[in-house]
């Protein structure tokens, strides 16, 4: 029995690589987008606008199924995801208006 480790796969390993790349970069460009809506939601709470913009949320849903399709990407998935961006985002507008 042979307690070498087991042999790394190089096809497996570049395509790790490349996810471990897609993955830093969805973590930044996360950070940036929540940067920007705390800006936002700074602005809303000093100008005593409401947290949350029901119009916009679904137009931006309803754009970013569009960008999906386009990409072969599910957009079930898409407005999942954006939907739970979203409800982050409003939490943090509420807290910047109680706070302000």
């Amino acid at each position: 029995m042979s307690s070498d480790p087991p042999a790394i796969d190089p096809v497996l390993a570049g395509y790790r690589s490349s996810i471990d790349n897609i993955d830093a970069a969805l973590i930044h460009m996360l950070a940036e987008r929540f940067r920007i809506t705390k800006a936002v939601g700074d602005y809303k709470a000093e100008m005593k606008l409401p947290p949350s913009d029901p119009g916009r949320e679904e137009l931006q849903i309803a754009r970013m199924r569009k960008l999906a399709e386009e990409a072969n990407l599910d957009p079930e998935f898409s407005e999942t995801f954006l939907r739970f961006i979203i409800q982050e985002v409003i939490r943090h507008h509420e807290q910047a208006q109680s706070q302000g």
